[in-house]
């Protein structure tokens, strides 16, 4: 009797151990070294920023710039910078700054291009105390080129009247804009 048990221990035995060693050759080491890769959140913010408040300088000292926010969002991914209600005025070492406004924009990498979102309007008063509002839903600016465009529906008032059209090229430094088509203005007669 003891020694069927001791068979019975040992058949056991060895039946654990070959299990065992096929489950051992069957699993490389390497397996436990590939590492899942991890799934990157493309709308994950890296950093941000609440009642944000910027300025920038020419080289000369003049000021280029004065920007206010209700709140500024970096994009990790994408190195988008996202801004809730940007309020700027674009001095241009001028003392008669372009009021730029919108309820969001999106800015590039480098800065170089400015997407303004929903509700925008850009403003500016000259030295004769003339005022131009241009108002469209979206509009593209390049703040270093000083240049602004759009394909909405855009709204200029100012110089005694409204224009109105479709499509935009502003050329902010000159105060020059082109409207693209479906134009119509109305004008005070003097």
């Amino acid at each position: 009797m003891f020694s069927k048990k001791v068979r019975n221990i040992a058949l056991l035995a060895v039946i654990a151990a070959v299990l065992a060693a096929i489950g051992y050759w069957n699993v490389s080491p390497e397996s436990f070294l590939d590492q899942p890769v991890a799934q990157v959140d493309e709308s994950a913010i890296d950093y941000y920023a609440i009642n944000a408040h910027s300025v920038q300088f020419l080289p000369d000292g003049k000021l280029q710039y004065e920007m206010t926010a209700d709140k500024v969002e970096h994009v990790k991914a994408t190195e988008v910078t996202l801004v809730t209600t940007p309020d700027l005025r674009l001095y241009r070492g001028t003392e008669y700054p372009w009021h730029v406004q919108s309820e969001r924009a999106e800015v590039s990498p480098d800065g170089n291009e400015v997407e303004l979102i929903n509700k925008v309007r850009v403003a500016r008063t000259d030295e004769k105390q003339r005022d131009t509002i241009i108002t469209s839903s979206r509009m593209t600016v390049f703040p270093q080129k000083q240049y602004a465009q759009t394909e909405q529906a855009v709204r200029i008032d100012g110089a005694g009247g409204t224009t109105t059209g479709k499509g935009m090229k502003a050329y902010l430094k000159e105060g020059k804009m082109d409207l693209l088509s479906n134009v119509r203005g109305q004008y005070e007669a003097r």
